[in-house]
């Protein structure tokens, strides 16, 4: 049966539920809610949690910032309190994946603040951090663990996890892990479950191959829907600015003389992007900060911690590292860059309105984003007003004095209209995949072993790779530049 077609008769005649106590939820769980002020739950949250608190599968098509994680979790936590079994070394009785590490620790986090009076084993692991804390983790045995697929496939690999006892698994942002070339490792990730198992599926859109792979992991699934699939959030004021390229930088730093302007998340499509953005802003006295998939796993938990505070009143992001921020009070949402996927300016511009209150999303456009704009507005399904200040005088002016001072020197070299090569945690990798693949097979800008399509990127130095994918050889990990005239150094590789 089509997981993405089925629907059913008795949701239009039966009640939801008004507050959470409604629900008949653990107790423990209630006390957690009360403690966090949650009474009353969203629309996913009252249309799902009954349903899922019972074992029946779930599709949910929804966007970030609707509650989904709390329509999941409350019902998940509920029935493992029911159930209570202690769980064997090297397994876990739920799993969930997450395409990013923001997600991820987000969605676990979340399990600890809803399940802190029942006393569950609740862990997160992905790359870019070192495996001996999770491998300590996992051979506890766990009740919850979130992952992302390329770190838990290698912990499967190397038999620190056992998923043969697993009862419930979740997917979630299954678009953004299509996007990210996911698929292929979760069908890997799925086949170990035991098949007798409940399943939640949430995507915030269904494109084919999703709605294929829905069909797949679902039986007899409760189908919720609580927003139009691609439709933007109505409380927020969207706008554009025509604007040359090269005067992007000093109409953001003009904007940001407005105090109006208080917490705002600044998109661009590549890493390399955000750090210059970051910086050319800092250099002009905004506080601001960079998150991407290049930062640090603790570089980038400070940089979010410190915008959540206050003490940054610009985050400058990518899309994939964005995914899982949810940061309450965002008054902008500025798109420097137009992305590439139309969808992802619908979660771009969700990161504001959030909680019933009102917010902005402006877009930066130059000229060669026409094509762009026009596949956004196709998907949103509306006409974004826009003002001009192409040729300005004033902008002109301004960034004449920031590039006499020094500060942030031209511009990036013009990004490739075609969609960018990923690296291993989904970042765009901007201009040093500009040559393309070499012949021969080799991956993106003859960079690491072969791969296809729907293989996900690594970064062999981290060591985090897809199960089957053999790490590239040193001499490819780590060459020195020699300077003109200097000999080879001698010995191996270390």
């Amino acid at each position: 049966m089509n997981a993405t077609t089925q629907t059913h008769a008795p949701a239009q005649t039966q009640a939801l539920p008004r507050t959470f106590a409604d629900m008949g939820l653990n107790p423990a769980l209630l006390q957690a809610l009360a403690s966090e002020n949650y009474t009353i739950p969203t629309p996913i949250q009252a249309q799902s949690i009954p349903d899922v608190m019972t074992g029946r599968d779930l599709l949910g098509i929804a966007q970030t910032g609707t509650g989904k994680t709390a329509a999941f979790a409350l019902p998940i936590l509920h029935r493992l309190a029911a159930n209570r079994v202690a769980p064997l070394p090297r397994t876990t009785r739920c799993l969930v994946l997450s395409p990013t590490r923001e997600l991820a620790s987000q969605i676990a986090e979340s399990f600890k603040t809803y399940g802190k009076h029942l006393g569950f084993r609740v862990a997160v692991i992905f790359g870019g951090v070192k495996y001996g804390g999770q491998e300590r983790a996992l051979n506890q045995g766990l009740d919850i663990l979130v992952a992302a697929p390329g770190r838990l496939l290698d912990h499967i690999q190397q038999k620190n996890l056992d998923l043969s006892a697993t009862e419930i698994f979740v997917l979630d942002e299954a678009d953004q892990m299509l996007d990210l070339g996911f698929i292929k490792p979760i069908r890997q990730i799925v086949s170990r479950i035991p098949a007798k198992r409940q399943n939640l599926f949430f995507s915030a859109t269904m494109p084919g191959e999703i709605g294929k792979l829905a069909a797949e992991l679902l039986k007899d699934p409760k189908r919720v829907q609580v927003t139009p699939q691609a439709t933007t959030v109505q409380r927020i004021k969207q706008s554009i600015v025509w604007v040359e390229q090269g005067r992007k930088r000093a109409l953001l730093t003009e904007m940001f003389s407005d105090p109006g302007y208080t917490r705002c998340l600044v998109f661009t499509k590549t890493k390399h992007g955000a750090d210059k953005v970051a910086a050319y802003l800092e250099a002009g006295g905004v506080e601001a900060g960079a998150i991407h998939g290049n930062k640090s796993q603790p570089q980038r938990e400070r940089t979010l911690e410190a915008f959540k505070k206050g003490k940054l009143r610009v985050l400058v992001a990518t899309d994939i590292a964005a995914r899982g921020i949810d940061v309450d009070g965002v008054s902008h949402v500025v798109n420097f860059e137009l992305p590439y996927v139309p969808e992802a300016y619908v979660h771009r511009i969700g990161r504001t309105a959030r909680a019933g209150a009102d917010g902005t999303a402006i877009s930066f456009v130059a000229g060669d984003e026409m094509k762009l704009l026009k596949d956004i507005e196709k998907v949103t399904r509306q006409k974004i007003p826009a003002i001009d200040r192409r040729n300005d005088k004033a902008l002109g002016a301004l960034d004449a004095a920031i590039s006499a001072a020094g500060v942030g020197k031209k511009a990036t070299l013009p990004e490739r209209e075609d969609r960018p090569a990923r690296d291993r945690d989904g970042e765009a990798r901007g201009n040093r995949n500009r040559r393309g693949p070499k012949p021969g097979g080799a991956g993106a800008g003859g960079r690491g072993p072969g791969r296809s399509p729907d293989r996900p990127h690594y970064n062999p130095m981290a060591g985090d790779r897809p199960e089957g994918s053999a790490p590239a050889p040193v001499s490819q990990m780590k060459r020195r530049r020699r300077r003109p005239g200097q000999k080879p150094a001698t010995g191996t590789a270390s």
